[in-house]
């Protein structure tokens, strides 16, 4: 009989007290977590906020449209400078071809060969 009283004891105190903190301390991880993400946010938002103000002033509209955009005003012309052209190498030159695929293991570079 005192096994019965005791097991049922142990089961009310589990309902009562561990159930209820392990609940709580879940509600306190995840309402932790939910305020960082509204610091992140609220930071992203002050960015944004800065960036929209910046956006209103017409300088700063005429510099992203010349920077981006590549745009000029009337009368004025645009150069674009471009990178040098590369130049392919050879194709009969074995070993610079056998140079340009390091990569490739022994066997890969021998069935190459025969293929």
């Amino acid at each position: 009989m005192w096994p019965f009283l005791v097991s049922i004891v142990v089961v009310g105190v589990l309902f009562l007290l561990v159930f209820p903190a392990r609940t709580y301390l879940g509600q306190r991880r995840s309402l932790a977590a939910a305020e960082h993400r509204v610091s992140v946010l609220s930071g992203e938002n002050a960015t944004l906020d800065q960036r929209v103000a910046k956006l209103q002033d017409q300088a700063e509209i005429e510099r992203i449209a010349r920077e981006q955009y590549g745009l000029v005003k009337p009368g004025e012309e645009a150069y674009a400078i471009l990178p040098p052209p590369t130049v392919p190498a050879p194709e009969g030159d074995a070993p610079a071809a056998a140079a340009k695929t390091p990569h490739r293991t022994w066997y890969q570079r021998l069935w190459h060969k025969l293929t």
